[in-house]
């Protein structure tokens, strides 16, 4: 497994480094030996350290993790005990969708932009268009409803969207405010 170790704000040490990388190769490897790849950012907020952990165990599954904490060791350790519990949580759930999984022809290849936050201070460009900053290409898979929440959940999403494997139709999923979990099943999109 690839990992990327970045600091934001601050140098992170080789005895921290090798704390991350050990600690990730141990929680990630035991439930995914062959996992993609890792990225790892420890920034610091006033007075506390934050760890940002994104692991992609396979392809198509993203699985994210967060803390704060007085110590970067302790951010650090609890971003990866999140990542250890998501994925011990869903290892079983996992297994099964790689068992019953489709052919790869079973997503659609989509583009994903990331848009400029609007600031008061900033005007519009002259087209009226916000800026994009970031452009991505992703795909949009097919998976039931409970597929798409347990992935929205592993990479700790606001919304997903997907093709309902059932209907057929283009489906959103989403965290409500209250944290339940919503779902958009357009009634047009269903096959006949």
């Amino acid at each position: 497994m690839d990992i990327s170790i970045t600091g934001k704000g601050l140098d992170i040490g080789e005895a921290l480094h090798d704390h991350i990388g050990d600690a990730l190769a141990a929680v990630v490897g035991k439930y995914f030996p062959k996992a993609h790849d890792a990225v790892v950012t420890v920034s610091r907020e006033a007075h506390l350290f934050r760890a940002d952990v994104t692991v992609h165990p396979s392809r198509g599954f993203l699985v994210q993790g967060r803390a704060a904490a007085d110590d970067a060791y302790a951010a650090v350790d609890a971003a990866v005990e999140r990542i250890a519990k998501q994925l011990r949580r869903y290892k079983r759930r996992l297994n099964d969708h790689h068992h019953s999984r489709r052919s790869e022809e079973d997503s659609t290849p989509a583009q994903q932009y990331v848009i400029a936050a609007e600031n008061d201070e900033e005007e519009l460009p002259a087209d009226g268009q916000p800026a994009i900053i970031a452009e991505i290409a992703t795909e949009i898979a097919t998976m039931s409803v409970g597929e798409a929440v347990m992935r929205m959940d592993l990479a700790d999403s606001p919304a997903m969207i997907f093709h309902n494997r059932s209907t057929g139709g283009l489906n959103v999923i989403y965290r409500r405010t209250d944290g339940n979990i919503g779902w958009i099943d357009p009634a047009n999109t269903r096959k006949a």
